[in-house]
C-alpha cells in the first residue's frame, strides 16, 4: 500500500512507467518509425515542405549528394551573432517593413529571400540584393550560410538587436509562435512575451559566433 492508501499494483507501475517515458506522439516521415519531441526535419527543397525524421534517416541525408538535391537535412548549427552593425536605415533600405526577419538562400529562386513573421504566416518581403551583399561584406560569417536549410534571423522589435544564423525550421517555429498568439492589431502582450521567451530559449542553445579573421 502507498502511504495515501492506494494499492501499488502491476498496473500502477506500468501507468507510471508509461508517465515517466510518454509515448512519441510523432513518427518518421519516411520510415514511420516514433520519433521524440526534439528530432531533425528533412526540407523538401522545391514544394518547400519539412519532413519528420528519426535518427537513422537524418544519417542518410547528412550529405549534399543525398537525393539528388531533392531532400536536405536541415542544419541542428545555432551561432549568436551578438547583433549586427546596421542601423535603421540600413534596415529599411534592405525592404524589411517590421522589425522581425528571416533571410535565406533558395536554391529555386536562385537568390537570398526575406521573410517576417506575420499573423497570416511567413511573408515574403522583396529584399534588396545589392543591400545584402553590403551586410555580407561587413559580416562574413554569413558567407558560411548553407543554402535552403539556414538562415539568419534577425529581431530589431522593440529595441531589440538580436541575430542569429539558425536552422531554418526556427524560423518557421517562430511563425507559428506569432500565428498562435497575436491578437488585435499590435499583437497584444501575450504574443511579446512569448516572443521573448522564443529568443530566450534561442540565446540560451546557441554558441557564440567566431570572431572574423
Amino acid at each position: 500500500m502507498s502511504d495515501r492508501g492506494t494499492p501499488i499494483t502491476r498496473g500502477n507501475l506500468a501507468a507510471l512507467r508509461r508517465y515517466a517515458r510518454p509515448e512519441p506522439l510523432e513518427r518518421c516521415d519516411l520510415c514511420a518509425e516514433p520519433i521524440p519531441a526534439e528530432h531533425r526535419h528533412l526540407l523538401d527543397v522545391t514544394a518547400r515542405q519539412f519532413l519528420c525524421v528519426c535518427y537513422a534517416c537524418s544519417l542518410l541525408f547528412d550529405r549534399e549528394a543525398a537525393s539528388d538535391g531533392k531532400y536536405r537535412l536541415v542544419s541542428d548549427r545555432h551561432l549568436d551573432l551578438g547583433g549586427l552593425p546596421i542601423d535603421d536605415a540600413a534596415w529599411a533600405r534592405l525592404g524589411v517593413p517590421v522589425g522581425m526577419a528571416f533571410f535565406a538562400y533558395s536554391s529555386p529562386a536562385g537568390r537570398m529571400l526575406a521573410y517576417y513573421p506575420s499573423p497570416m504566416g511567413a511573408t515574403e518581403s522583396e529584399m534588396d540584393q545589392a543591400e545584402w551583399e553590403a551586410l555580407v561584406a561587413q559580416q562574413p560569417i554569413l558567407r558560411t550560410l548553407q543554402p535552403d536549410v539556414e538562415a539568419l534571423l534577425v529581431n530589431r522589435a522593440r529595441g531589440a538587436r538580436d541575430a542569429f544564423i539558425v536552422p531554418l525550421d526556427q524560423c518557421f517555429a517562430l511563425v507559428g509562435v506569432v500565428r498562435q498568439h497575436w491578437r488585435g492589431l499590435s499583437g497584444g502582450s501575450q504574443v511579446w512575451r512569448e516572443i521573448d521567451a522564443f529568443f530566450a530559449a534561442l540565446r540560451s542553445r546557441s554558441k557564440p559566433a567566431p570572431p572574423a579573421d
